[in-house]
């Protein structure tokens, strides 16, 4: 292979001395910063193998192309928060703007509507990296947004973060047959890395597993992945009933957006089919309200339940950079009040507290934070859960029930997190409500 960029459709190869730049100097977004800049002098070729490159080497979830009156940004979302890179003239913006949708496979000259595509990035001995690209019409030119789905996201179980006593009854409920379990969240929340990862845990030569996705995000092993294509009629309903004939045993629906979905979900889920599936709640009491939104009725809900879990992505404090303090008084309180009524057990005070604070160092972009953690809550549906829905109640007296049956919330989880010196009390209240 010779030094410049191979130009295929679908995807980028890096040529060997932008894979040397890329895997030893960038080491922090300034070294970044300082290569894209050194790669847009010399072409367009050469920038993007950097900024994607760059990218994946910083564990981007996504870079942002936006365009404004006289020039463009380059953003790079990071452990959740987006962080400005680089400005470029519109004529660069251009350049990169083109590349990129020829390797998408988005069409040129149309530049007024929406379009999506996806391409992949080959790094030297790294395995393919998807890029899911989406762009927007907007005021000075077509804002692109290039979601990066590194296939190292694809974690076990045991590596999402979910406190022991969690992850047991989570183990249980997907060793079950039948009935459904639930992740929900909002966008950016890891629903899909969850789901994946139990996909993983049950995965196995006897277990006939199909998933029904929009889009198709990783490939996974051993298992039947099928993508909705609504324009040929295979969208999540219809697919589902498709799959259904195929004699699985466990079925993943990506989402649970309209009714007809969610009946046939209920339906798998009640008829021998362990179904997993996301909705977008604000934490898992409200699994139910959203289901009776759609136009459900209790009495399919309730018994085709098995968990309902809800989570968050929370920055850990940079290792780097991290003070350990000892808490002040309304620091204490604001602990003590958020781990009451919880087992010695899964809180494990520690008899010296000291918290984590964030500082800030160039390993973390002088942020505080590196990397990110899940914090989690989730409720059973047992006989005695699933008679409580059948009255039909609030999704507030349902969240009472559940933290009465031992449901530990998402922010008494990241309080959790805290006692442990993972993350910061700033963190667990920007992300969970008490």
């Amino acid at each position: 292979m010779d030094n410049t960029t191979q130009k295929i459709a679908g995807e980028i190869i890096l040529s060997p001395d932008t894979v040397k730049v890329v895997t030893e100097k960038i080491k922090t977004v300034s070294d970044y910063k300082k290569s894209i800049l050194e790669a847009i002098r010399i072409n367009t070729s050469k920038a993007i193998e950097i900024v994607m490159g760059g990218s994946v080497i910083l564990d981007a979830s996504d870079i942002h192309v936006e365009p404004q009156k006289t020039n463009a940004k380059i953003r790079l979302r990071l452990d959740g928060t987006l962080q400005d890179i680089e400005e470029v003239d519109t004529k660069t913006y251009s350049a990169l703007l083109s590349r990129v949708k020829l390797l998408a496979g988005l069409k040129l000259n149309i530049k007024n509507r929406p379009q999506d595509g996806r391409f992949s990035i080959l790094i030297g001995n790294l395995n393919p990296i998807e890029v899911r690209a989406s762009s927007i019409p907007a005021e000075y030119g077509e804002s692109m947004v290039l979601r990066i789905l590194n296939p190292k996201n694809l974690i076990e179980m045991e590596e999402l973060g979910m406190r022991d006593d969690l992850l047991k009854i989570i183990e249980k409920e997907i060793s079950r047959p039948n009935g459904m379990i639930i992740v929900t969240g909002p966008t950016g929340s890891g629903k899909t890395t969850t789901l994946y990862a139990i996909l993983k845990k049950i995965s196995q030569p006897e277990v006939k597993i199909i998933t029904l996705e929009d889009p198709i995000e990783y490939h996974l092993d051993g298992i039947s992945q099928t993508q909705v294509a609504p324009e040929r009629g295979y969208d999540f309903s219809n697919g589902l009933r498709a799959i259904l004939r195929q004699d699985p045993d466990v079925i993943l629906v990506g989402e649970v957006r309209d009714l007809a979905t969610a009946t046939n979900s209920l339906q798998a889920a009640l008829t021998g089919h362990l179904v997993l599936t996301t909705l977008h709640t604000n934490d898992a009491a409200g699994t139910v309200v959203r289901f009776e939104a759609l136009g459900e009725k209790l009495a399919d809900i309730a018994p085709a339940i098995n968990v309902a879990i809800a989570q968050r992505l929370i920055r850990q404090v940079c290792p780097h950079c991290r003070l350990m303090i000892t808490p002040e008084k309304e620091e204490l309180l604001t602990i003590k009040n958020g781990v009451v009524n919880i087992p010695e057990s899964i809180v494990n005070w520690p008899t010296d507290l000291k918290v984590a604070h964030s500082s800030g160092c160039e390993k973390c972009n002088f942020t505080g934070y590196k990397g990110r953690i899940g914090i989690f809550e989730a409720f059973l549906v047992d006989e005695d859960m699933e008679s409580f829905i059948l009255t039909n109640p609030s999704v507030s007296e349902l969240r009472r029930k559940a933290i009465e049956k031992g449901m530990i919330t998402m922010y008494q989880d990241g309080i959790i997190r805290v006692l442990k010196g993972e993350t910061t009390l700033a963190e667990v209240k920007k992300v969970a409500e008490p």
